[in-house]
């Protein structure tokens, strides 16, 4: 990602949030905000990044704002007189500080009660995170048409959405999708979903900074505490997870001196912390795993008889076809491949994880752990398939070649 994207997807989601703050009205910031973009793209590539980007962007898009309210003037004669009374003219930039970010805000907007979960994450993984239609429907295994169908119908809905924190009556319903978008936000820049390269860091980065804002909004140790330690704990192997090219190094051949000591002690204070709090969620309990993984030396010193029995009480709150694939891992390190590879043929039936090319890699490494160097070979060969990233499908075939030989 060249320096002009990595800053326009940095300061998008913060002058929407501003504009929404200021204005109330979602959709029409929004295209205001796309149209600043676009004016940015052009502006920014041949006089470079203005010191205040954020500023910047809000100030083009105001001013389209009220282009736009001029050309409709009965029908917006309210946010019209508002805007007239502090034109964009005038507007200055340091009135938008980084201290007062509203990104929280917004992505609790994003997941207001009147939308459903689907079209909550949709639009706050578009509108927040920045991914484009594509990504979001690659996080969410979904088509993109649905995915588009779902952040236009969130949008019309949000129409007079008042831009304001949840309840306390709202707030766990809230929360949840709340943590569930920056989940994916995380998932996408930790291994994208497409593209050239294995990761997207800036992404990755993204999702971790609206993470620790909400994590000092909340101000206590729970789900949102085991979310921040799950991510910190995740991206501090980032380094290690590529080798030389972009190629990915898989976890058993990392060089573990390249993972960020530092981040690995915040990630795994913060899960004893968040351990001691009480009842304990799923993130929580990912991030446990994460802390286990993060202790060990190598693979083969992993106390993956702890990592089994976390997973095991994993798979009994919260279920999902990815907590069983991730489970079958643990089992095979235990038990041995078949047990592994047997939970992992359980999953050929689910409706969007039987197909994945996760799975598929997942079920060939156990059986070249196994030694059934055919199986292994086919089923990186359809794992090769199904995969859109090039870090991923140079990695399946060199595992191809290496079997052949």
């Amino acid at each position: 990602m060249s320096e002009l994207e990595a800053a326009i997807r940095a300061a998008a989601p913060r002058a929407l949030a501003a504009l929404v703050r200021r204005y109330g009205v979602f959709d029409q910031c929004e295209d205001a905000v796309q149209e600043a973009l676009l004016e940015a793209f052009v502006q920014w590539r041949a006089n470079g990044v203005p010191e205040q980007p954020i500023g910047w962007l809000i100030s083009v898009a105001a001013r389209r704002m009220m282009d736009g309210w001029r050309r409709d003037n009965a029908r917006r004669q309210r946010e019209l007189n508002d805007y007239l009374r502090a034109p964009a003219e005038q507007y200055d930039p340091e009135d938008y500080h980084e201290d007062a970010d509203d990104t929280v805000r917004l992505l609790v907007l994003c997941c207001h009660p009147e939308l459903t979960p689907a079209s909550q994450i949709a639009l706050t993984l578009r509108s927040v995170g920045g991914l484009t239609t594509a990504e979001v429907a690659a996080a969410l295994l979904v088509s993109e048409t649905t995915v588009a169908q779902r952040i236009s119908r969130a949008k019309r809905q949000l129409k007079d959405a008042r831009f304001e924190l949840p309840t306390a009556a709202e707030y766990d319903v809230r929360m949840r999708a709340v943590l569930q978008v920056l989940y994916l936000i995380f998932n996408e820049g930790h291994t994208a979903s497409a593209g050239d390269s294995l990761q997207r860091v800036d992404l990755a980065e993204e999702a971790l900074r609206i993470t620790r804002l909400l994590h000092q909004a909340v101000n206590g140790p729970g789900e949102v505490t085991g979310l921040l330690a799950l991510m910190i704990l995740t991206h501090a192997r980032r380094d290690a997870r590529t080798g030389p090219g972009g190629n990915l190094v898989p976890a058993d051949r990392q060089d573990r001196s390249r993972w960020y000591a530092g981040e690995i002690a915040e990630g795994t204070q913060l899960v004893e912390e968040t351990l001691r709090s009480g009842a304990v969620g799923p993130y929580q309990l990912e991030a446990a795993i994460a802390a286990v993984h993060s202790e060990a030396d190598s693979v083969e010193t992993t106390d993956w008889e702890q990592i089994a029995g976390l997973y095991r009480i994993l798979e009994k709150i919260d279920p999902s076809p990815m907590v069983t694939l991730g489970s079958a891992v643990a089992v095979a390190m235990t038990e041995g491949p078949d047990a592994g590879i047997a939970i992992v043929e359980g999953l050929a039936g689910d409706r969007y994880l039987g197909d994945h090319h996760r799975r598929l890699s997942v079920l060939a490494h156990l059986h070249e752990l196994a030694g059934r160097t055919d199986l292994a070979r086919s089923n990186y060969l359809a794992a090769l398939e199904r995969t859109r990233n090039t870090a991923e499908q140079n990695y399946l075939r060199d595992r191809i070649a290496h079997l052949i030989r």
